[in-house]
């Protein structure tokens, strides 16, 4: 399949969010996403307008869903999400409850491996459960607490090509990468690359003289979709 770019949109003041969204679609990012934090701040109403703003955009809505399932996914759907996320270590039946909501209400499935004791092994079990896409997720809290600890800080990339080779479906890698390792995701074999925003500029090398997120953006976009296709098992 043909690589594609998603902005996180983690912002909590729905004009700022829509202000980097239209920034984001000028430079060419293909799908946004509806982070966690904008979520809790607007809820719905910040997935309707996102739609009514964006009609012919992908919209992931990052519901971290641990239970409840088929009624957090419709009612997302029914807002104007395209994508819904359920986390590996709800229930099974909250991930099947997803799945069939997915299916009734025309959404795409993605399930987050987040804080499995193998990861893997989330993964895989993701995709038998039926969702049709998988984050592998290395989460914030994570990785600043084993930093803390002096031990070496993980990387979504340690087990990327496992992850990848353990499932048929696209995969997506999330979680402390530079602007840089995430370009790289395709190479990996994952074609769904994220990007958080705001994006820290100065911080990366690659964004270095950039100019702005804009630009920073479609140097991204360029580089990712440059890749060529990435093989995905059971691509459709």
């Amino acid at each position: 399949m043909k690589p594609i770019v998603q902005v996180s949109l983690d912002l909590t003041d729905i004009k700022e969010a829509m202000e980097m969204a239209h920034t984001a679609v000028r430079a060419g990012v293909d799908w946004l996403e509806a982070g966690t934090p904008f979520i809790l701040a607007e809820g719905l109403h910040g997935v309707k307008a996102l739609r009514a703003e964006f009609p012919n955009h992908p919209i992931v809505a990052d519901l971290k869903t641990m239970d409840g399932g088929y009624l957090e996914a419709e009612m997302m759907a029914k807002a104007g999400a395209t994508h819904v996320v359920v986390m590996a270590r709800s229930h099974p039946e909250t991930i099947k409850c997803v799945v069939q909501a997915g299916h009734d209400f025309g959404a795409k499935v993605m399930g987050d491996n987040l804080g499995c004791p193998d990861m893997v092994a989330g993964a895989r079990e993701l995709e038998e459960l039926g969702c049709d896409m998988v984050i592998h997720h290395i989460g914030y809290d994570e990785r600043r607490g084993i930093a803390a600890a002096g031990r070496r800080m993980p990387n979504p990339l340690d087990q990327l090509r496992q992850v990848v080779e353990a499932v048929s479906v696209p995969v997506q890698a999330v979680g402390g990468l530079s602007l840089e390792q995430a370009i790289a995701c395709p190479s990996y074999g994952a074609p769904l690359v994220v990007i958080g925003a705001p994006l820290a500029i100065d911080a990366d090398s690659f964004s270095r003289g950039a100019g702005n997120v804009e630009e920073v953006l479609r140097k991204i976009c360029e580089a990712v979709h440059g890749f060529g296709d990435v093989k995905v098992k059971n691509e459709k």
